[in-house]
């Protein structure tokens, strides 16, 4: 076997170890309290503010606060799909479970098998890709946003949901997904543009 397959092996190893030993405290009165906060993060509520805010700038003729929300949505809908397409593409227990029956990653079978879908986070992709999307318009406003991303990311191995390696992959598709967004709202406006000076 050679070196980087034995330390591929061993970082794999070290994930299980260190996700494991976290998820041990996920019945915790503040790791419940902080599991129920960062649902904030799951695709129902990230829509939901993503489309509030384009609306928001409609209602107040803020074109900056419209585009915002255009992007968060977009940024948030790639990271959605791209989530998607691993989580049934990689079958992968979520800790809580894998303490229970044990550790099993192999080719996904397309189920919808909640406590097989660990790979990638999907609440750590959404919370990033959002989070950036708003940074890229205020990099101010983003603050907040990008502090609220990594606490939700951190606490997900404590959740006994996902492990330090689906958190990392989740925020490199968020992150990703950001960056595939910008031609997609450049595009938009530029089109939205000609759109009203031909109507004018």
């Amino acid at each position: 076997m050679g070196k980087a397959k034995v330390l591929v092996r061993r970082a794999a190893e070290q994930d299980r170890q260190a996700t494991h030993r976290a998820a041990r405290r996920r019945d915790g009165a503040l790791v419940r309290l902080s599991g129920k906060a960062s649902e904030v993060a799951d695709q129902p509520p990230l829509i939901a503010l993503s489309t509030a805010t384009i609306l928001m700038g409609a209602v107040l003729r803020r074109p900056a606060v419209a585009r915002a929300g255009v992007r968060m949505l977009a940024s948030h809908l790639i990271a959605t799909a791209a989530k998607t397409v691993l989580k049934t593409s990689i079958d992968r227990t979520r800790p809580a479970r894998a303490l229970r029956e044990g550790h099993r990653v192999g080719k996904g079978t397309g189920g919808d098998d909640p406590s097989l879908n660990s790979f990638p986070s999907g609440h750590t992709a959404g919370a990033v890709a959002v989070a950036q999307a708003v940074a890229t318009e205020d990099p101010l406003a983003g603050l907040p946003l990008q502090a609220a991303a990594v606490a939700i990311a951190a606490l997900q191995p404590s959740r006994g949901k996902h492990y330090l390696s689906d958190v990392i992959a989740g925020a490199a598709i968020g992150w990703a997904a950001e960056r595939l967004a910008r031609p997609l709202v450049r595009t938009g406006e530029t089109w939205l543009r000609r759109f009203i000076s031909a109507e004018g």
